[in-house]
């Protein structure tokens, strides 16, 4: 059975939990790689990252890029939005649709 999971700081994520989340804390880019890989193996469909989290983490996210699952989607963390978020579903439907249908503000 798949699941779903969030992973960032702790004061970003805990709320998830409530939505029936697992919630996983990484602190720096060697526990952030670490938990990808481990939820991957362990058949989470879905991770949702804080965008720092996801910052960190580029290079272990781009190895997943062509891969079924995890599908892993950057959110804002409690500091608030800083468009990684925004960039990164703009390269997504840019390249399945193959133009950006964005309208930019």
């Amino acid at each position: 059975m798949f699941k779903i999971g969030i992973i960032g700081d702790k004061d970003s994520i805990m709320g998830f939990k409530a939505t029936g989340m697992d919630a996983f804390y990484g602190e720096d880019k060697a526990q952030i790689e670490a938990l990808i890989d481990r939820l991957a193996y362990e058949q989470y469909a879905v991770l949702f990252m804080t965008e720092k989290a996801f910052e960190m983490a580029t290079e272990k996210v781009a190895e997943f890029d062509n891969h079924m699952t995890p599908a892993i989607i950057p959110v804002p963390g409690i500091s608030g939005n800083t468009g990684i978020g925004m960039n990164s579903v703009r390269r997504s439907v840019e390249k399945a649709v193959g133009a950006d249908i964005f309208f930019d503000d």
